[in-house]
């Protein structure tokens, strides 16, 4: 229990009672709720106990979750086109062209990229969230082709009601992120709210003559997509207190880096781009077909989906994001018959920290691939640009579009999401267990176990019994699927639970001094709840096997991660 200065706490409340209205809030009487129902004083400086992580529910504390919590398109939009027009011929790119972020020409000649992103959660865990804020604000600067430099951050929590260690681990996982990304965070601000919100202002550097920008498109473009969708309505499930067995593959999906995909886009040439937001799909390609002054054709059945997010579509869970973008996009959107509303409503899903939507010509696609491929992003061949018009999206099956298969066929070619298909396909998965939901679009330096890590980390793992080749390229599909059934099988819990299995594989990990898998069962160790001491104690049961080496690596690891050792 805090100490309690009774003599502050009277003073302070006495004046308010005088007033009527509370002095820190005058919205509030006094004694306000949270006296009456917590026994404490915000206003005399009272804060409520610590709590344990485990018990904080995070998007219990948010009307929306994550993006889906952003104003309307259609009413942003009404706003933004009635401000003045910037004038500065520095300003190569900014609110009139409407991109992910905005291009500003310095005296000697460098180029900054800035963008600034807030969001509330989207997940339960504090650490978790951080980590998917940091790598949604990021993805601005990647969906341009900029390098990220420096951050700030912004910050919106009910620290009187709330325990400041919510804060902290927020913080903390969007650091990791960020150091991830090279972009060192300098500063920031923070406010008292009712809701948590936590967002970024990044800048960078870019190659002005390289950028992409989403009104580069040209007809013959096909449109590759790097991300899953559905984030928005299996948030919305869970939030409801609908199962989501595919949730932790949705938060991996959302904590992973865009950078491997906006390399490969700026290595292959690409035309165009935008990342997939909370405008959803449609909503942020209906921006990139109005200021080009193009028509896009989407193959409602080649969109990925995580699992679970079309049928619940089907089941009638439709997010209210998906009604406020559906009307942003209105009469600019057609589709075919054959398109069932669980998949059209797919594309209007608001998606948080989503992947890059790329717009290659077709005699650079197979380029592009590889580079995605090399990187082990995933991609999927969801559409084309079909021809000029005043800005249109058209939805069809992918065998209602003459030569629709010489595209769409290639998406075959890359590695496929954990906990990914396209509707109507059978899920791809790796040797990472279902729960950890790492592999495809990991960035290739932090991934783990399948790909055996970076080639200098590439020792023990998996990677030996495929000769260091990662899997999902040069092993054959039946070897494929029964490593992972085995990897699978042996992740979950059974005699021994869920967790005490984790702590066992970490110990086996260290055992056996695996870099890349350290890093894949730390994550999944933080997903699962396990405590710093837990992890300890298994390290101390590998190290009692070991020796001393093994220790030293465990030492080396907590630092690779961040942790005092």
């Amino acid at each position: 229990m805090p100490i309690i200065d009774y003599a502050k706490r009277r003073r302070i409340m006495q004046r308010s009672m005088e007033l009527g209205h509370c002095i820190c809030d005058p919205r509030r009487p006094c004694p306000c709720d949270v006296f009456k129902n917590d026994g404490i004083c915000p206003c005399a400086g009272e804060r409520p106990d610590p709590v344990a992580l485990d018990d904080v529910k995070l998007t219990e504390m948010v009307h929306n979750a994550g993006c889906a919590s952003k104003i309307a398109p259609a009413d942003l939009d009404g706003v933004l086109s009635r401000l003045p027009e910037v004038t500065d011929a520095a300003v190569l790119c900014g609110l009139p062209a409407g991109d992910d972020a905005g291009i500003y020409r310095l005296p000697d000649g460098t180029c900054v990229v800035q963008t600034v992103d807030v969001m509330t959660p989207c997940v339960d865990d504090p650490h978790t969230f951080g980590r998917i804020c940091a790598a949604n604000c990021l993805s601005d600067v990647y969906a341009m082709g900029g390098a990220p430099k420096t951050a700030l951050s912004v910050l919106a929590f009910p620290s009187e009601t709330h325990d400041g260690q919510i804060m902290y681990h927020m913080m903390r996982g969007a650091m990791e992120v960020l150091d991830e990304a090279g972009c060192s965070l300098i500063g920031g601000h923070s406010v008292k709210d009712e809701e948590i919100k936590l967002g970024f202002a990044i800048t960078g550097t870019i190659d002005a003559d390289r950028a992409a920008r989403r009104d580069a498109l040209q007809p013959g473009d096909a449109l590759v997509l790097t991300k899953p969708l559905g984030v928005g309505v299996l948030n919305f499930c869970r939030q409801i207190a609908r199962d989501v067995p595919a949730m932790a593959a949705v938060e991996a999906s959302m904590a992973a880096l865009n950078r491997p995909a906006a390399e490969a886009m700026v290595l292959a040439g690409s035309t165009a781009c935008t990342d997939v937001t909370g405008f959803g799909l449609f909503g942020h390609l209906v921006g990139m077909v109005r200021s080009a002054g193009m028509t896009a054709q989407v193959f409602a059945d080649r969109l990925p989906a995580f699992d679970g997010a079309v049928a619940a579509l089907a089941d009638g869970v439709v997010p209210g994001a998906v009604e406020r973008n559906t009307e942003y996009v209105a009469d600019d959107i057609s589709r075919s018959d054959a398109v069932s509303d669980a998949l059209y409503h797919l594309g209007f899903d608001a998606q948080t920290s989503g992947g890059l939507l790329i717009a290659v010509a077709e005699a650079k696609l197979d380029s592009l691939l590889e580079a995605l491929q090399s990187r082990d992003c995933a991609g999927w061949v969801v559409g084309r640009v079909t021809e000029p018009s005043d800005g249109r999206i058209v939805v069809t099956l992918a065998d209602e579009a003459a030569d629709a298969a010489t595209l769409v066929d290639k998406t075959a070619e890359l590695p496929q999401h954990a906990a990914a298909t396209a509707p109507g396909e059978a899920a791809s998965t790796c040797c990472s267990s279902e729960s950890d939901g790492r592999c495809s679009d990991a960035p290739a330096e932090a991934e783990a176990c399948c790909s055996g890590g970076t080639p200098a980390q590439s020792q023990g793992c998996c990677s030996d019994i495929f000769g260091g080749e990662s899997i999902g390229r040069g092993t054959s599909p039946e070897s494929r699927k029964a490593f992972a059934a085995l990897m699978r099988s042996t992740g979950r819990g059974g005699a021994i639970d869920e967790r005490s299995k984790e702590l066992i594989n970490v110990a086996l990990v260290l055992f056996g001094r695996c870099r890349p898998c350290f890093q894949a069962h730390w994550q999944k160790a933080q997903t699962l709840g396990l405590s710093r001491e837990q992890l300890d104690e298994a390290a101390w049961c590998a190290a009692a096997m070991g020796g001393a080496v093994v220790r030293m690596f465990y030492q080396e690891m907590l630092a690779e991660v961040g942790e005092d050792a």
